[in-house]
């Protein structure tokens, strides 16, 4: 049994597997982890829970859930955006959730090094991003989905976005292990990340939620110093002292992911103090089986909603991973591995410029 995360006096390895294996509990017998066993099953927690059971050695149930993401590909390389028990309840795209299986398959692939479970899941991975990049903006932003006629909705996310440049490192990465060239999609990077640096006025107005806040952070596009700018910038309105991250500015409830999302960007750009802490502070949220509840409300001490959440408890696990050193695949939201980005300018014309492939592969 390979070595689980532990974080000195808040998180033992025992209590880690415990979770992990909460999360594999929920699995269904297809592979889908859904939100919580019974609910329902969307595209990007589903891998996010995939990854947790590959930091907890789980790797035939990681790789069952792949799996899952194969079979249930679309021809297009789209996902619906819900499904329950194999049923589609929502059928619309959403552009982040299908970029976000390069991500699991580059993780699970950093920690056991199985080429043949690469090579199965590229062709689903290549399909993916091509779906997620034909909807790509010229000045870079994405739109956060698509309807049932392929047509794109008019807004593009901050999060989502931020999220897809992680994802597009992560394939780029895939693609470069396995021998494949795809300039089209460095190409794509780089507009993505001159967009989510230089032009906030592509993206819709989210700025009461706090992923619109760290995300660029977390996703790699604002590194350096005007990440810890970022950070700063609005750390009181977000963070709540001995509790965790609020999910929205102007409600008292910290939730589980979103503090451990925050873990991951402050552990990304050195803040090692502050994301111990954090981790630390979010332990309220666990329950005697190792799983954890998604939120609370602490007005009035209410965990809520009334649900234990796969993908808190794989945020908790990856958030451990990152603080212990303990995978193979430990720095992945440290960018640790991933290639750099084209770098890209606005030109005199009003149009995108690219330059030199950028040396920073942080």
């Amino acid at each position: 049994m390979p070595e689980l995360p532990a974080v000195d006096g808040v998180l033992s390895a025992g209590a880690a597997a415990a979770t992990v294996d909460s999360i594999a509990a929920a699995q269904e017998s297809s592979g889908a982890i859904p939100w919580y066993p019974g609910g329902h099953v969307d595209p990007w927690d589903h891998v996010e829970s995939a990854m947790a059971l590959s930091v907890g050695g789980r790797y035939a149930e990681a790789e069952h859930a792949y799996e899952w993401s194969a079979r249930t590909q679309r021809s297009d390389g789209s996902w619906p955006l819900r499904i329950r028990r194999g049923a589609v309840e929502d059928p619309g795209s959403d552009t982040n959730f299908c970029a976000y299986l390069a991500v699991g398959v580059w993780h699970h692939l950093s920690i056991t090094g199985n080429r043949g479970f690469a090579e199965r899941m590229w062709p689903t991975v290549r399909d993916g991003i091509d779906f997620v990049l034909a909807a790509q903006h010229p000045r870079g932003e994405i739109p956060w989905a698509l309807d049932t006629r392929g047509r794109c909705l008019p807004e593009a996310l901050l999060t989502g976005c931020s999220s897809i440049h992680h994802s597009l490192r992560c394939a780029l990465a895939l693609a470069g292990w396995l021998g494949e060239s795809r300039p089209d999609w460095d190409a794509a990077l780089g507009r993505l990340g001159h967009a989510l640096r230089e032009h906030p006025e592509a993206f819709a107005s989210r700025e009461r939620y706090s992923m619109d806040w760290y995300y660029p952070v977390l996703g790699g596009a604002v590194r350096g110093g005007p990440a810890g700018e970022r950070l700063r910038r609005r750390w009181e309105e977000f963070v709540v002292d001995g509790l965790g991250v609020r999910c929205v500015a102007d409600h008292p409830w910290v939730t589980g992911a979103e503090t451990c999302e925050l873990v991951l960007s402050l552990d990304a750009v050195g803040w090692r103090s502050a994301a111990l802490e954090l981790f630390a502070a979010v332990q309220h949220l666990r329950e005697n089986d190792g799983s954890y509840w998604t939120g609370l409300v602490y007005t009035d001490g209410r965990n809520w909603p009334v649900e234990h959440t796969t993908w808190t408890s794989a945020a908790m696990v990856l958030a451990a991973d990152a603080l212990s050193g303990t995978t193979p695949a430990n720095g992945i939201f440290r960018a640790e591995r991933l290639p750099g980005a084209p770098s890209w300018q606005d030109g005199p014309c009003g149009c995108l410029q690219g330059a030199d492939l950028a040396a920073d592969a942080s």
